[in-house]
């Protein structure tokens, strides 16, 4: 089969209110939310939830949905197309080793990207990026 046409969809209320969103709700609340799943990220108990939570986070700061892929192919029949994941027992060994601290790190710079009007395009990609600094999570 042939890929005819690749879309991005990408769901959530318009530019106007994430942005209102993100300046007055979403950098704070973002901060708390951040500061709580690493916590529960770094407990043997807590890592299921503090790693759905990081996952959430692009949303709880600017209400940005994950983007979904959609691939067109010559019947008009939309399938949706998803990266295989890094082996397990891969992705656990990088967070030990690297993605705990490294996301600690990540998670700050981008904050401090989103709080200056220049930085918020590159903290809003950064934000996009945090579970697969955590996790190698596609």
């Amino acid at each position: 089969m042939n890929v005819v046409k690749k879309e991005r969809r990408i769901e959530g209320p318009g530019c106007l209110v994430q942005l209102l969103w993100t300046l007055f709700v979403g950098l704070w609340l973002g901060q708390i939310w951040a500061a709580v799943a690493w916590i529960l990220v770094i407990s043997i108990i807590g890592m299921p939830l503090g790693i759905a939570m990081l996952n959430k986070l692009p949303q709880i700061v600017s209400l940005r949905k994950r983007e979904e892929y959609i691939v067109r192919y010559d019947q008009g029949q939309p399938v949706e197309r998803r990266a295989r994941q890094v082996n397990f027992v891969l992705r656990a060994l990088y967070f030990v080793l690297v993605g705990w601290w490294l996301s600690a790190l990540w998670i700050e710079a981008t904050f401090a990207l989103m709080a200056t009007f220049i930085g918020m395009p590159l903290g809003l990609w950064m934000l996009d990026r945090i579970p697969h600094v955590v996790s190698l999570k596609r």
